[in-house]
């Protein structure tokens, strides 16, 4: 059987040429633009030796900067995991050392013509394309707009993929994440496209899935895939924007910058998809991509480096972001997104993991947003830090929401004040409708995100037990979080939450051991909490003394001293511990009007002190 045209053969694996696409098995896999270079160079020549330097020409142009070495080393790496081969015990491609590789499997193309059949049908198609011309030219446009009208590239969901690593060097993996995450960000600032968000499109790398496979998972209408690479002060990104179905490549390009240039880079790959895409974009939305002023490289840097940093989400590594951010605006003091950077690290830093009190994130982040609020107005993310200190420090709920709602206008893409504007001031505020619709939002843009996938699950809990429900719902979502990741201690904790709400102690108990055993410092209190519901005194008495420790390594809130406290029946002990938490302003604090119908604190919601706390609070007991 002949093969299709633009197919050719080796071994078990077919390579179709025009969509650059491995099959094996049934199954397609979508090869990334250098691995698909070197295989076509090898296919060109079976049993040849291709030279190092000849797949650089090709891969690379003689101007180019790379660092090839290392960047052909890793791809032909790559290009083996791909067709399931080693370097060692070659099955497919050869390595000839410091001279080249070879492939070692017959290739089968499509067969040639002879040189009769192919006069005979040269003069046959010369003729009917002589007669057809006119025929195709005057339809072209009507077709083009017939298919335009019945079948246009409608994309208004868009998922950027990690961008590869071509340095060879595994500590430049920072720089190819930031620059991906950078991309998000600017694409995420057109309304009329959803983006999915870092914190789901990471899983993907390194992925050999196909793109159609990806676009199903993250419910996109088309990926874009690439690579970032970084030699000194120098950068190049390659990109491709793939639609999934039917899968076609629907434009690539390469752009070579100096790092100074690095964001108005940026902006030219995002103003170059959002055209191929066709968004309508609004003046404001073409004057944020549009070049902005060149940014230092060491100063850049860092910001990728504190970034990385943050998504971790350890003490420690919350530090070094803080060190990252505050080296990034040392080299630059006018670099806006340094500041940014360091407002929402404090904020981060203050919940829980001993890096700052709230009294340091709120005067520390309040100085950094300013500053990042002059150099650059047009920043959202800012705002969102902004209001959560106007809601957590100053109870202005007007303010705070003011704050939310321009951060939301200015980054409209942004999953992270989405899901901050529903967790850290609807759902405290009783507005649990409209708080479970900002969280799903951005759960749409941040599908596999586990905080986001846990907190929707946290604010349907908090519903219930407002609204008197069964909780089942919120169950089940905190279920479908464990599923992704079964060690995430803010599902287990808040599932153990649900689990007590719904009286179910034991496996209430359960969860909140887990997360304890693996040193979250938040779920004692809670399992203190069962212990107390459950008539086991001394060991709610026991998880006290281990609070106590926690607190003075300022791991954990004066606020779940007033809940142990309070479930244990010492009043005079939970309101000294509840005014604690007022003058500190812990986070948690947020949540106090759900004691008036929790039954681990509900008997002293009636106090004359909770009333007084709750009114200087500027919070109304009632939803």
């Amino acid at each position: 059987m002949s093969l299709p045209l633009h197919t050719v053969r080796f071994g078990a694996f077919r390579l179709d040429l025009r969509a650059g696409e491995l099959q094996h098995d049934g199954t397609r896999t979508k090869l990334p633009e250098q691995l698909f270079q070197i295989l076509c160079e090898l296919v060109e020549h079976p049993g040849e030796v291709v030279t190092r330097e000849e797949l650089r020409q090709r891969l690379w142009p003689s101007d180019a900067f790379v660092d090839f070495e290392h960047g052909l080393n890793t791809a032909v790496m790559r290009l083996r995991e791909a067709l399931g081969d080693s370097a060692e015990r070659p099955r497919y491609v050869e390595t000839l050392p410091r001279h080249g590789y070879r492939l070692i499997v017959p290739v089968e193309k499509p067969e040639p013509l002879t040189p009769e059949a192919s006069n005979r049908r040269r003069k046959i198609w010369l003729t009917v394309a002589a007669l057809m011309v006119v025929a195709v030219a005057a339809g072209v446009v009507w077709r083009q707009r017939r298919l335009d009208r019945f079948h246009p590239v409608k994309i208004e969901s868009l998922a950027v993929l990690p961008l590869e690593n071509l340095s060879g060097n595994p500590e430049e993996e920072y720089f190819a994440d930031g620059m991906t995450e950078a991309l998000i960000t600017e694409l995420g600032k057109v309304h009329a496209l959803r983006l999915i968000s870092w914190q789901s499109v990471k899983q993907f790398k390194g992925t050999n899935k196909p793109v159609s496979q990806i676009a199903r998972e993250l419910r996109v209408d088309a990926v874009v895939e690439g690579s970032a690479t970084r030699v000194g002060d120098n950068v190049r990104i390659t990109t491709q924007l793939v639609q999934a179905i039917p899968e076609r490549n629907l434009w690539s390009e390469s752009y070579q910058r100096d790092l100074r240039d690095v964001l108005a880079l940026q902006g030219d790959v995002a103003r170059a998809i959002t055209g191929e895409i066709r968004i309508r974009l609004t003046p404001l939305e073409q004057a944020r991509l549009a070049a902005p002023r060149p940014v230092n490289p060491e100063a850049y840097q860092a910001y990728l480096k504190g970034d990385y940093y943050l998504e971790k989400r350890t003490g420690d590594d919350i530090r070094r972001a803080i060190a990252s951010f505050q080296h990034a605006i040392d080299v630059d003091p006018d670099y806006a997104l340094g500041y940014a950077g360091l407002a929402r690290a404090y904020m981060y830093g203050s919940g829980g993991y001993g890096v700052l009190t709230s009294e340091e994130f709120f005067s520390k982040a309040e100085a950094a947003i300013n500053k990042a609020l002059e150099r650059d107005e047009t920043l959202g993310d800012p705002h969102s830090v902004l209001a959560v200190i106007r809601y957590q420090r100053d109870f202005d709920r007007g303010a705070a929401e003011r704050e939310f709602h321009h951060a939301l206008e200015l980054e409209p893409g942004n999953a992270v004040v989405h899901y901050e504007f529903g967790i850290r001031y609807l759902v405290p505020e009783g507005r649990f409708d409209e708080g479970i619709a900002e969280i799903k939002r951005a759960l749409e843009l941040a599908p596999l995100s586990l905080i986001v996938n846990a907190n929707l699950g946290h604010a349907l809990t908090l519903r219930d037990l407002f609204r008197g429900g069964n909780y089942d719902e919120a169950i089940e979502q905190l279920q479908k979080t464990l599923a992704l990741d079964s060690r995430f201690a803010v599902a287990r904790f808040n599932l153990g939450y649900a689990y007590q709400l719904k009286g179910m102690y034991q496996e209430a108990t359960t969860e909140f051991s887990g997360c304890a055993a693996a040193g979250i410092a938040v779920c004692f209190p809670q399992l203190g909490v069962i212990y107390s519901l459950t008539g086991r005194r001394t060991e709610a008495l026991k998880v006290l003394e281990q609070m106590r420790k926690e607190y003075s390594k300022q791991s954990i809130e004066a606020y779940y001293f007033w809940l142990l406290y309070a479930a244990l029946g010492d009043r005079s002990r939970a309101f000294v511990w509840l005014e604690k938490s007022y003058q500190q302003r812990d986070f948690n604090l947020l949540f106090v009007r759900s004691c008036t119908v929790d039954p681990a604190c509900k008997q002293l919601s009636s106090d004359p002190r909770f009333q007084d706390l709750v009114s200087r609070m500027n919070f109304p007991l009632t939803n």
